[in-house]
């Protein structure tokens, strides 16, 4: 069965980019495993796209605040 995700299990923006930042230098300073190398991209992935979902809801509330106030 596929696990939903709560709030409280996603990262905050800033907790999701410097992790992300972490998984990076990992990534680049090598020295791991092909399996581990693998799971840290994964990882990267997922946390791009919880911060890429952060701006965009970010986004969206600035333009609706613009919106209602040039209304």
């Amino acid at each position: 069965m596929a696990e939903k995700k709560t709030a409280a299990q996603t990262p905050s923006y800033e907790a999701a980019r410097e992790e992300l930042v972490e998984v990076v230098r990992t990534l680049e300073a090598g020295g791991t495993t092909l399996e581990e190398s693998l799971a840290l991209w994964e990882r990267g992935e997922r946390l791009a796209t919880i911060c890429q979902d952060w701006l965009d809801g970010a986004r969206a509330r600035l333009d609706a605040a613009i919106e209602a106030d040039e209304a």
